[in-house]
């Protein structure tokens, strides 16, 4: 595969890296943004093999060297964006780019990964206590341990960001939106001069993002999923760059599908959950 097929410029001054996963969902997304002389990487890959072979590839096609990372932002923190943040704070033994992400983020950092809130054992008890059969809660712990190897090195002490503030990227000024459900303290990148949204997980095409319970989940987070994405429709997008599948052209109309595909599966979980049907059964 050549280089130019993973590494392309989606509009000025940003590059889209599509990244390999080891999982059914196998790319993501994550950006390269001119600043100033160097470059800003928002959210980073799973730290595998694959994806360092990848990023030194695009090091090569772009011409860039460690030390022009000018600044690591994570849209969140689970393991495909944050899991290679370590690994390029630890490339230069004499820089290593400062990270940024919202205060939620590194506190689930620190429980999760830190493991700070002996969060498995916790998910055992959990998932059987929702019906999960006991082989497939053994699949999903080891599954779990998998991921937490592919997040080291781990990174140092983040600086944070806060929702209904700003960043300026070189040229680009950016309002930060906090869009919780598939993560706590989920924060959007919004450039309202060139109406363009970096939409982490938010927003995708084609799929839709995974709104989980996790033994340190804020309550509700389908509720607030929900409620922000009618918050964020008002806005005036004219590309969003995703953190998985293709760039949406569409925004409001992306978000009514989004909407409308949650009513009908809650009508559909009601409906199941009137017939006793346990949480795993839903």
């Amino acid at each position: 595969m050549q280089v130019s097929d993973f590494c392309t410029q989606v509009a000025d001054g940003i590059f889209q890296v599509k990244l390999p996963l080891p999982f059914a969902l196998n790319i993501v997304n994550v950006y390269l943004l001119r600043d100033g002389d160097g470059w800003a990487l928002i959210d980073t890959g799973l730290n595998t093999a694959e994806a360092r072979a990848a990023w030194e590839a695009v090091f090569v096609y772009l011409n860039i060297t460690p030390r022009q990372i000018t600044r690591i932002l994570l849209t969140h923190m689970h393991p495909d964006h944050y899991g290679m943040s370590g690994w390029f704070q630890s490339l230069d033994p004499a820089y290593a780019p400062p990270l940024y992400m919202s205060a939620r983020e590194a506190e689930l950092a620190r429980l999760i990964w830190y493991n700070e809130g002996q969060m498995l054992p916790r998910l055992r008890v959990q998932m059987s206590a929702g019906g999960m059969p006991a082989e497939q809660v053994d699949t999903v712990i080891d599954g779990m341990e998998f991921t937490a190897q592919h997040t080291q090195p781990l990174p140092s002490t983040p600086h944070i960001l806060e929702a209904g503030g700003g960043v300026t990227i070189g040229a680009r000024r950016f309002t930060l939106f906090h869009a919780p459900g598939h993560s706590d303290g989920q924060l959007l990148f919004y450039d309202a001069a060139d109406r363009l949204m970096l939409s982490g997980d938010h927003v995708l095409m084609k799929i839709t993002p995974n709104i989980g319970v996790w033994p340190d989940t804020e309550p509700d987070p389908l509720g607030r999923f929900l409620d922000s994405l009618r918050g964020l429709r008002g806005l005036d997008v004219r590309l969003a760059l995703p953190g998985h599948k293709a760039l949406i052209t569409d925004w409001r109309g992306r978000i009514d599908e989004l909407l409308s595909h949650h009513a009908m599966r809650l009508e559909h979980t009601r409906a199941a959950i009137a017939d006793g049907a346990t949480i795993f059964e839903a």
